[in-house]
């Protein structure tokens, strides 16, 4: 049947996603279904009555086509197609701050498809609406010339707002959360904020001591509010937690942080798996993300945990006496600066830091010291619950990368024969040209081996990654003076740690930090 352009334009954004997991979701599918049966006139209303009679195919199919043709486009129009992308960048990728001129991080608003979200989000597959010139705030100087709307349009406000660093600001429809146009993290503000947000949790490591002590001393306070907030200040410490902050109303997903955990989000163990005061954890933390964990901790916090417990139902908060408010107060009191969130930044530097020197061998090659920062970054990334699905292409990428093995063993394994019958060449001839041989069949056995080992160690790498998101802790929580710094002392280029983006991002610190640079 022929849709109205608005029910059609929807459609599409379904039919995009046919190969993807969330359109086998319920849940995906019914906020789906909700919204686009919004956007229909009455007839089609009447019609279309469950999604799962309806059949996207044939868009998926035209859309897939499309897709193909633009990547089989020649040579020629793909360069036209890049140079209109920068001629766009140019006009509109760059604003001047403090007389520099800076580029901007997102100069286009996001365009209407269907949320996400991510984890088990209860809005997947809503409608995200178009981003109109009506919903957008505009704010730059007052001697400045105002950017114009697109014809027939306007913008919502302009405003001249020099305590903030967004140039345009706009609510999304699905949580009500506001977006922003802001600097590109390489410009010069962001590079200072990066660097002030690493210094306040470098200072935290001169008074971190004190802070546990004092802590760890009120875990045994006469009064219930200080025991409450010593066992908040454990887990926040020594687990990374995130402190929680208080959701809008309205808010439906029911994610939780340290402070807004309730009781039915541990269950206490006395013993378990050989190990004595058990927590086990189970909720969902910042963007649905699951955290699930069993800790052992001390007998002092696990008989805390059991007092906030006593006479509670599973849906009561465990910390009933606490807020992240008041917890962030008294953080402010203990150092200038201090806030739950600087904690997990102090926490993921030093355990880079630490990992780093205990698992990186001056003597490695390339591919072992690589190997190391990964598994130093692995271990922050479990710390901070850094998690990702594995990737679709895993499979197939690891069934290439060992044939590329197998394919190198063969090598090897001729390569020992070849060199072999070389030295029983040698031994029999004892002249210059069978020693020669001999030379020559030694070295490609050992840059074989070499390959080999390299190949071994991507596969070791790859498979331990799987799930693990090694970007969102290199990119917010770890000092990259600590990167910068083993680069520069075990010689490995700094292309092999950032990325591009991470480099302009960063190059701050990559100026700034020598060898001996310690958090």
């Amino acid at each position: 049947m022929k849709l109205s352009l608005a029910a059609e334009e929807v459609a599409t954004f379904y039919a995009k996603m046919l190969d993807h997991d969330y359109t086998r979701k319920g849940i995906f599918q019914n906020n789906f279904f909700n919204d686009w049966t919004k956007e229909m006139t009455p007839e089609e209303r009447k019609k279309i009555k469950e999604l799962g009679k309806c059949n996207f195919e044939e868009i998926h199919k035209y859309f897939g086509e499309k897709h193909e043709a633009r990547k089989a486009l020649p040579k020629e129009e793909k360069q036209k197609l890049k140079e209109e992308a920068e001629r766009i960048q140019e006009k509109y990728g760059y604003c001047i701050i403090d007389g520099h001129r800076e580029k901007i991080g997102n100069f286009k608003t996001e365009p209407p498809g269907l949320f996400r979200g991510r984890g088990d989000h209860p809005k997947m597959g809503m409608l995200k609406k178009r981003v109109m010139p009506e919903d957008i705030i505009i704010n730059c100087s007052k001697d400045s010339a105002v950017p114009p709307p697109p014809p027939g349009h306007k913008w919502k406000e302009v405003r001249c707002d020099n305590t903030v660093t967004w140039l345009a600001s706009w609510t999304e429809n699905i949580q009500g959360c506001i977006k922003y146009m802001m600097l590109n993290p390489s410009s010069k503000l962001k590079g200072e904020k990066d660097w002030q947000k690493y210094e306040v949790a470098r200072r935290l490591k001169g008074v971190v001591s004190k802070i546990r002590s004092q802590y760890r001393a009120d875990l045994k306070s006469k009064e219930m509010k200080k025991r409450q907030r010593s066992v908040a200040l454990y887990f926040i410490d020594k687990l990374a937690l995130r402190a929680g902050n208080e959701k809008e109303e309205g808010e439906t997903a029911d994610t939780v942080g340290c402070c807004s955990l309730r009781v039915e989000h541990i269950t206490l163990h006395p013993r378990l798996d050989g190990k004595e005061n058990v927590v086990e954890f189970d909720f969902l933390g910042k963007d649905c993300i699951r955290y699930y964990n069993k800790v052992p901790v001390e007998k002092q916090v696990f008989k805390n945990l059991q007092l906030f417990m006593e006479n509670k139902d599973p849906g009561e908060d465990l910390f009933d006496r606490l807020s992240t408010t008041t917890l962030n107060k008294h953080l402010q009191d203990l150092m200038d600066g201090l806030t739950a969130k600087v904690f997990r930044t102090y926490n993921a530097s030093i355990t880079l830091q630490e990992q780093l020197e205990a698992l990186t061998n001056e003597d490695d090659n390339m591919a072992a010291k690589l190997l190391s920062y990964n598994r130093a970054n692995r271990a922050v990334a479990i710390l901070c619950n850094h998690q990702r699905a594995t990737p679709k292409t895993f499979e197939k990428s690891m069934q290439n990368l060992q044939a590329k093995i197998d394919a190198k063993k063969d090598q090897l394994a001729d390569a020992k024969a070849e060199l072999k019958r070389a030295k029983a060449d040698h031994k029999t001839k004892k002249d210059v040209k069978s020693k020669a041989a001999v030379e020559k069949k030694t070295k490609l056995v050992e840059r074989t081996e070499e390959q080999l080992a390299k190949l071994n160690m991507q596969a070791t790498d790859k498979e331990e990654n799987k799930q693990i998101a090694l970007g969102t802790s290199k990119l917010n929580y770890l000092d990259p003076r600590i990167s910068v710094a083993w680069c520069k002392k075990f010689g490995v280029p700094i292309e092999k740690i950032f990325n591009k983006t991470q480099r302009e991002k960063f190059a701050w610190a990559i100026a700034m930090a020598d060898d001996d640079f310690e958090f």
